[in-house]
Parts: C-alpha cells; sequence; structure tokens
C-alpha cells in the first residue's frame, strides 16, 4: 500500500471478497491511511459483513456471479482505484507461501499438507512455500461437494468449470471454475484436490472445537475433514486452518448436528 502514488492513494484500493480476504484489505489499507471498498458477495456472512465495515472498508454488494466476472475482468461498474486480487496476486500468494516455510521448519517429518481450494491462491502459495524446502512432500487441496473446480481441473488437466456449484455454508472456498493463471500455478505444485462432504465438514468443525478449541468457519475446516478421511500412511499430515469467521448462532448449529466420535 505504501508504494501506490499520492494520486491512486486518494481513490485507494479495492477488492472482491466473501469476507475473508475483505477484511485483510480493509485492514492494511486503514493502516496506510488510504481508502478501501470492497465488492461483497452477496452470500457472506453478517459476521464477516460488519467486521470489514468496522475497518473503514466502503462495501458494494454483487451477486456470486457478478462478483466471479468482476475478478475476471479487474473492474467492476461505478468502483474505482488500485484493484488486489483476492488470489490471482503474486503477492498474496508469496505471504501464503510463508506458511509453507513455517511449516517445514516446525515439523521436518511432514508428509502431507492439505490446504482449503477457493480461488487457489491458498494451496498454491502454501505448496511453493513446502515445496521448496521438503519437494517429497505432497499437497493437496480441499473442497466442498458443492463446489469443486479444482478436483475437475485436476481429472481433466486443464481449468475447468464446477456447473454443479451451489451456495452453502462454506462460503469462504469453493468456486464456480479455476481461472487459467491460476491452474498455471498450481498445477505444478499440487497434487490434487480432496473432495468432503458438508457432513464430513461439520465433523471436522465439531472436532476442531472438541479437540482444539478451535472456531473454524466451513472453508476453515474443509482441510481438516479431507485429512480425517485420508490414509493413515499419509502423516504427519497438517491441516492448514484458514478462517474462523462465522455466526456464532450458526456455528453451534452446524456442530451441534454433526456426531461427535472418537479421531486417532
Amino acid at each position: 500500500m505504501a508504494c501506490l502514488d499520492p494520486a491512486r492513494r486518494s481513490i485507494g484500493v479495492w477488492t472482491i471478497s466473501a469476507g475473508n480476504a475483505g477484511q485483510g484489505v480493509a485492514y492494511a489499507a486503514r493502516e496506510a491511511g488510504v481508502p478501501c471498498t470492497v465488492v461483497t458477495i452477496e452470500t457472506a456472512p453478517e459476521t464477516k459483513v460488519e467486521r470489514m465495515r468496522a475497518l473503514g472498508a466502503k462495501l458494494v454488494p454483487a451477486s456470486f456471479d457478478a462478483c466471479w466476472e468482476a475478478m475476471e475482468r479487474r473492474t467492476f461498474p461505478g468502483v474505482d482505484g488500485t484493484f488486489v486480487h483476492p488470489f490471482d496476486d503474486d503477492d498474496f500468494i508469496a505471504g501464503n507461501a510463508t506458511m509453507g516455510l513455517e511449516i517445514v521448519e516446525d515439523l521436518p517429518e511432514v508428509r502431507t499438507v492439505i490446504a482449503a481450494i477457493g480461488g487457489g491462491g491458498l494451496v498454491t502459495g502454501v505448496a511453493l512455500g513446502v515445496r521448496a524446502r521438503k519437494p517429497q512432500v505432497a499437497v493437496f487441496g480441499a473442497e466442498p461437494e458443492t463446489a469443486a473446480p479444482g478436483a475437475a481441473s485436476f481429472a481433466a488437466g486443464k481449468a475447468s468449470p464446477f456447473p454443479q456449484w451451489r451456495a452453502t455454508f462454506v462460503d469462504g472456498a469453493g468456486g464456480k471454475s479455476v481461472f487459467p493463471r491460476m491452474w498455471e500455478r498450481m498445477r505444478p505444485v499440487v497434487d490434487g484436490s480432496i473432495v468432503v462432504t458438508l457432513e464430513e465438514t461439520k465433523r471436522a468443525m465439531r472436532v476442531l472445537a472438541e479437540r482444539a478449541r478451535v472456531i473454524a468457519e466451513g472453508a476453515g475446516a474443509l482441510s481438516v475433514a479431507a485429512a480425517l478421511r485420508c490414509e493413515a500412511d499419509a502423516g504427519p499430515i497438517v491441516a492448514v486452518v484458514s478462517g474462523g469467521n462465522i455466526e456464532l448462532a450458526t456455528f453451534c448449529e452446524l456442530i451441534g448436528a454433526a456426531p461427535s466420535s472418537e479421531v486417532r
């Protein structure tokens, strides 16, 4: 943000988000003293909307389809400023790569790493960091059954859409397609995507709360849901839990409906 020229600083920055990336950009903009606009996916939960607004962002609600198209075009009607892409951005990906470096540093014996796929920036960055130090480590994405373009892309060997997409409580991950540029980044470093059911995701949210005392939103729990179904010889497994922005009432309802079961 500090590198923006004076003219651009007065206009500010903008991004597109269901809430997580939007909060990060809004926080950075506030610290840099520049205006921030977030084109907000209309399915974003109120807790994320409130936090973006509290950080000083101007919110422009839009449909999922309009937001997805705007991310490809990098423009949105009536919104000006420097666009910060929520995943197709080298700086975002490099930041995520630091997680991969920390994983290898903290757990040198790691054999498998799993991270959610939304646009692909998280899993690609983590994979780049891990592979830089431990190229033999397997890295997988995790997606919900209702939004799994990553798995479709790995199956087809090319960036692919997911026409069966539908909105669920897993609002922070899973898109309608994989952008071609992201596929080219992801393909060399990610081994595939593990698709999990919504019930498995709820169970993972409950496991995290019961065992680790961590409140994770649906997207944050995808990696744990995938890890719970991995074969024993895939371990040690690191599941990246990224996303804890969920309404408490919704969280309680979801984990209340999930079975409590023993986890090794």
